[in-house]
Parts: C-alpha cells; sequence; structure tokens
C-alpha cells in the first residue's frame, strides 16, 4: 500500500493568495481603518467581511480541499 502525499493547496496559488498575504492585507486594512477613523464600531464594521474572508479562505476552504481529496482517493 503506497501512502500519498497529501495535496498542498497553496502551492498551486499566487502569492498575493498565500495566508500570509491574506492575514497581511486584512491586518492592513483593520490598522488603516483604525489610523484614519478611530471609532471602534467603524472598525467593526470593516473587520466583519474581512472575518468572514479569513475564515472561508484560511479554514473552510483547504478543508473543502482536503475531503474532495479524500473522496479521489477512497474511490
Amino acid at each position: 500500500m503506497s501512502k500519498r502525499n497529501p495535496y498542498d493547496c497553496w502551492r498551486a496559488k499566487p502569492w498575493w493568495c498565500q495566508p500570509w498575504s491574506i492575514l497581511l492585507t486584512g491586518i492592513s486594512i483593520l490598522s488603516l481603518s483604525w489610523a484614519l477613523f478611530q471609532t471602534l464600531w467603524l472598525t467593526i464594521l470593516v473587520a466583519m467581511p474581512i472575518l468572514v474572508w479569513w475564515i472561508y479562505f484560511l479554514v473552510v476552504w483547504p478543508l473543502l480541499l482536503q475531503a474532495a481529496q479524500g473522496q479521489d482517493l477512497g474511490s
């Protein structure tokens, strides 16, 4: 029985779509929001779509790819 290496979903993505760049961009946008407006409620409003973006691209998407790979290996 041969053991396959797990698929690294990040190798197929360009530099601007890597985890470090996704986090850095979100943190930069939140920092800029706070620096410009210094209003907590506005920064929270800006943070909400960024958190959704982070959760989807950094957690959900890799898990979906991993699950899809598991289904392909099982058939």
